[in-house]
């Protein structure tokens, strides 16, 4: 034994919008209190069948990438009490045996939950044990979010919006005193943008011009429609350097590369680890609308261009970034040359958003959550 307290910050791998804030949280409490607290990062599924993990987690991701419609159609179907529940039992099945013995055994202090699907069986193996021990759900849907998350309204929830919060009172009835709003919680890496003289060095290693970069960027399994997208944006010959990450998306990449053939400046990126890089060295982002990859090019100052969204779960951030003028929400994919040409040709036009992004004055809660885990 060490003598430190454990925090376990218990996440599912259905998405990196779970795991890539309690990484930061975890990679904070290690820096600043590691001589004392052990941060533990629980994967609900770690220990499961193939067979359950492929079906939660692989098939979460799939959906997303390959069955949209069916995807929203299930999150529709689960906002029914008797399906979601129905849900949450089969889930239960796999993740609460090797949870449950990795709580008596390591005994630890504090318990962040990062996954709807990890609530009940945290909850119901604290209630068999007889532990009282200090519980956080943190909600890592910033703004629109499932009702799933909110099945316990006595306990302790943080949120990312006043949007959010508001939805907490007035349609879940959550007493206030249970639910605390902080920034949405980055790498902190984030929080600071590169000099001009890294810059220019991470463009010279990616092989990027001094031009105008615009960079095509999903999750993980690429962005939606991303052919099409890449191939109005080549055709249009907009005098920038375009850049793709295409991520497990094995067909997108075969087709980006088959269009460098034709477009040698092109870049192409499979599944990469240096966003950070990346985002840094380009000047517009074209991406769909999970919340991490919105909050990453904000915070560095870029200006997204919305392609799609998730309906409901990412329909906030979609609304966030399209309402408060810090991007452009577009569908139709004819259009996105025209909107890329006016910001990287209209100085004003594209000055107008940065000012307005620079005015949110956003920032990484990492810091601030981690502090509020302490203090639980």
């Amino acid at each position: 034994m060490n003598g430190k307290q454990k925090y376990f910050l218990c996440y599912l791998r259905t998405g990196g919008g779970h795991l890539a804030p309690a990484r930061s949280i975890a990679k904070y409490l290690a820096a600043e209190h590691g001589e004392r607290i052990e941060p533990v990062l629980v994967d609900g599924l770690e220990h499961a069948s193939a067979v359950a993990r492929y079906v939660i987690e692989d098939g979460y991701r799939i959906l997303q990438a390959k069955a949209q419609w069916y995807y929203e159609f299930i999150y529709f179907l689960n906002k029914l009490t008797f399906v979601g529940q129905g849900n949450v039992v089969l889930a239960k099945l796999f993740i609460k045996p090797d949870l449950k013995k990795r709580i008596i055994e390591e005994k630890p202090s504090k318990i962040a939950i990062f996954h709807f699907l990890m609530i009940e069986p945290v909850y119901e193996i604290l209630k068999e044990l007889k532990l009282d021990i200090p519980v956080v759900t943190l909600v890592t849907d910033p703004f629109t979010a499932h009702p799933m998350w909110f099945k316990y309204p006595q306990k302790q929830f943080i949120v990312f919006s006043d949007r959010l919060k508001d939805y907490c009172r007035t349609k879940k009835r959550l007493p206030e005193s249970t639910v605390r709003v902080f920034p949405f919680i980055i790498d902190d890496k984030f929080s600071s943008s590169l000099s001009t003289a890294e810059v220019h060095t991470v463009k010279s290693k990616y092989g990027f011009t001094e031009q105008k970069t615009v960079l095509i960027i999903g999750g993980g399994d690429g962005i939606p429609n991303g052919k099409f997208i890449l191939q109005h944006l080549l055709d249009a010959h907009l005098g920038v350097t375009i850049a793709i990450v295409c991520g497990r998306n094995k067909e997108l990449y075969a087709d980006a590369m088959r269009f460098q053939k034709k477009y040698p400046s092109l870049k192409v990126f499979g599944f990469v680890d240096f966003v950070y890089d990346l985002l840094n060295a380009s000047d517009i982002v074209i991406t769909k609308c999970g919340a991490s990859t919105i909050m990453e090019i904000l915070l560095l100052k870029k200006i997204p261009i919305i392609n799609d969204y998730l309906w409901e779960q990412e329909l906030g951030n979609m609304e966030f970034v399209r309402d408060n003028a810090l991007g452009i929400f577009e569908r139709n994919i004819e259009k996105l040359p025209s909107i890329v040409r006016t910001l990287t040709t209209e100085k004003a036009e594209y000055n107008r958003y940065i000012h307005t992004i620079e005015s949110m004055h956003l920032r990484s809660g990492t810091k601030e959550v981690a502090e509020f885990l302490v203090t639980l």
